[in-house]
């Protein structure tokens, strides 16, 4: 047996968020839950690009009063479809905060 020591521990504990980005709206917010779960935004920015994902994070976590820091996109990162990790935060909680942001 192989003399190498590793510990188990649990991971980061959260919540998924599926995103879909409208780009080049005239203001970023809450559109709709789609039927699938998705969360469609819009987003002032651009197509796809870095800056679109900073302002994904930075308008998500202003809405649902978390820092970015515990926020990530782990998929989707180039397109317009998203999967966000949302770190410490009940997907039940996740959920009714999104509701209340939908105009």
């Amino acid at each position: 047996m192989d003399s190498r020591k590793f510990h188990l521990h649990d991971g980061k504990k959260g919540a998924a968020l599926a995103i879909r980005i409208t780009p080049r709206a005239s203001q970023n917010r809450v559109v709709e839950i789609l039927n699938d779960g998705t969360v469609k935004v819009h987003l002032t920015s651009g197509p796809s690009d870095q800056n679109t994902n900073d302002l994904l994070i930075k308008f998500l976590s202003e809405k649902l009063k978390i820092s970015p820091n515990r926020m990530e996109i782990v998929a989707g990162a180039t397109g317009r479809d998203k999967l966000i990790s949302v770190i410490d935060m009940d997907a039940d909680v996740l959920f009714k905060t999104i509701l209340q942001l939908l105009d």
